[in-house]
């Protein structure tokens, strides 16, 4: 009988055992650690590049005024400005031109690089 027992004893035993691990296994794990918080590195602002003063580049930022120098020649029934390097640039008021054909120029303007396309502020004959 006392061989029963301490079977009795240890069955029950094992039983509390089992039961106290599968409930703490089921339990999700709680962490006393407070999260740390991301620390995000500032980000420098895009570079940026001065323009060219003589002869801008058709990428060159469109809303800044630049200085442009060439000669007034007519293409087709437009007068554009075609400068030192052979590149031809179109002028949005065309007839404010007429008069310098032929002559070398200063064009004041903001040029849109995609149609290449001076928006004239001012044209300024340049002694030869």
């Amino acid at each position: 009988m006392k061989n029963h027992r301490i079977q009795a004893l240890l069955g029950i035993s094992s039983c509390a055992l089992m039961l106290a691990s599968v409930q703490a296994w089921g339990a999700p794990i709680r962490n006393s650690a407070t999260p740390m918080p991301v620390i995000q590195e500032p980000q420098a602002p895009p570079s940026q590049t001065a323009p060219s003063q003589a002869n801008p580049t058709p990428n060159q930022d469109q809303s800044k005024t630049t200085t442009f120098t060439g000669v007034i020649v007519k293409d087709g029934e437009q007068y554009v400005l075609r400068d030192s390097s052979g590149s031809v640039y179109k002028l949005d008021d065309s007839s404010r031109a007429q008069t310098f054909e032929g002559k070398t120029v200063k064009v004041t303007g903001r040029l849109d690089a995609d149609s290449k396309m001076i928006h004239v502020d001012s044209i300024q004959a340049l002694a030869s």
